[in-house]
């Protein structure tokens, strides 16, 4: 099966990890790293009216980039990543270390939201093992 990554507050570091293993070729097709809305939406089909009316970091924005990077790579799963890495930049209601990660495959997909806590680099590093795991667990349903 083949996959790419959509990721904001990740930064590349999950497709970093996925091309890390040897043979990586074989499955990973490529990614785009989100950061800006602006890139959300052009580059991945993201609703402008969810990121206006929800924010970039909610589980409907990471199903709508896991979709799209699937589609613009025309690979069998898509995975994407958006959150609040910090330190700055939480809320209330959205503190920082609040990642939303989903999984897409055909018309279905998976969505999690997660609390992580620890420093920028923890956050960064959990979010990326949390994907992983998700795959994983997604594809043994496959």
């Amino acid at each position: 099966m083949s996959v790419s990554v959509a990721e904001s507050c990740t930064g590349g570091l999950l497709g970093g990890r996925l091309t890390a293993v040897s043979g990586s070729s074989n499955y990973f097709r490529g990614g785009i790293i989100a950061y800006a809305n602006e890139v959300k939406s052009a580059e991945l089909g993201v609703s402008d009216g969810v990121l206006a009316r929800e924010g970039a970091v909610c589980d409907e924005v990471a199903v709508q980039m896991a979709q799209g990077v699937r589609r613009r790579f025309k690979t069998d799963v898509g995975i994407a990543i958006t959150g609040i890495a910090g330190p700055g930049g939480g809320s209330a209601g959205k503190p920082v270390g609040t990642v939303h990660i989903a999984v897409a495959f055909g018309n279905e997909h998976s969505v999690e939201r997660f609390v992580f806590e620890g420093d920028r680099d923890r956050v960064r590093e959990t979010s990326c093992d949390a994907a992983l795991g998700m795959l994983k667990h997604f594809l043994d349903r496959v």
